[in-house]
């Protein structure tokens, strides 16, 4: 072999063991970041408990589209809930209850809000104690036809006075609570329509049952005024009592003469 060949295959061999060389060099280190590990997400325990699916006013009957079980904090459960695990067949069972008092969707059942199915809706409405009593109303004695179940209300008597001209007004009972209107859609000429009361049924106590009674037969009208929500916490007075024995007590009434207005009292 010639000299020269000899040397070119040297350089050649040289060459490719200094190339070799150079990319194991050359190449850059792939490190190995350790990743770091999601955090665990711990599902908080829930329970299924009894909700309703919409909003319910008093007087609407449950059924199965109107309640669902739904996952509740177990660390959020209150003694009262329908459970799932210990009522499963609510649903069944609870089936034409009536709702004493309104629910909205997605609020969990309690069974201090419902009767049982069997019970008659007014009936079932009313407190231990109380009474429910009718008396009729009008567009102009009932606020415009805004009075609805649940709200509160004063009760004014308008009467004639005895003997002489003007009328004498007074409230006989104050803050009670309407338990039910009926209500019925008229249109006036220009095509408005409005929901219009005809009878209202308030929540009474026995003795306040009989001054309305008492004042049915003697007034020429009976308004209802409708009151604050806020009031629905302040307690409801007995009422105007003299109109039970017929004495005057010391009760004050306004007397209504050409526009002056004074008070007086009861007998006047």
């Amino acid at each position: 072999m010639k000299p020269a060949r000899v040397v070119i295959m040297a350089v050649a061999v040289l060459a490719a063991a200094l190339a070799g060389y150079l990319a194991m060099n050359l190449t850059p280190t792939v490190q190995v970041n350790e990743i770091a590990s999601a955090p665990v997400i711990q599902k908080m325990p829930t329970i299924d408990v009894l909700v309703t699916t919409s909003s319910l006013p008093v007087g609407s009957r449950l059924n199965a589209e109107t309640m669902q079980w739904k996952g509740w904090p177990e660390d959020g459960l209150v003694e009262g809930l329908i459970r799932r695990d210990t009522r499963p067949e609510a649903i069944d069972e609870l089936s034409g209850s009536v709702v004493r008092l309104p629910v909205f969707a997605g609020e969990p059942l309690r069974a201090e809000k419902i009767v049982d199915s069997s019970a008659r809706i007014m009936s079932s409405l009313l407190p231990a104690g109380k009474r429910a009593v009718a008396t009729e109303i009008s567009v102009a004695t009932s606020a415009g036809g805004f009075i609805l179940p649940n709200d509160r209300v004063d009760v004014i008597m308008v009467r004639r006075k005895t003997g002489a001209e003007g009328f004498v007004t007074e409230v006989i009972l104050s803050n009670i609570r309407v338990l039910a209107i009926d209500q019925r859609i008229e249109e006036d000429a220009n095509g408005n329509r409005t929901a219009v009361g005809t009878t209202a049924t308030l929540e009474l106590t026995p003795e306040q049952s009989k001054i309305i009674s008492v004042a049915q037969q003697m007034a020429d009208r009976l308004t209802l005024v409708l009151r604050s929500i806020a009031d629905v916490q302040e307690p409801d007075v007995d009422g105007a009592k003299y109109l039970l024995s017929g004495e005057d007590g010391s009760a004050a009434i306004q007397l209504i003469r050409s526009g002056t207005i004074t008070e007086v009292g009861a007998t006047n």
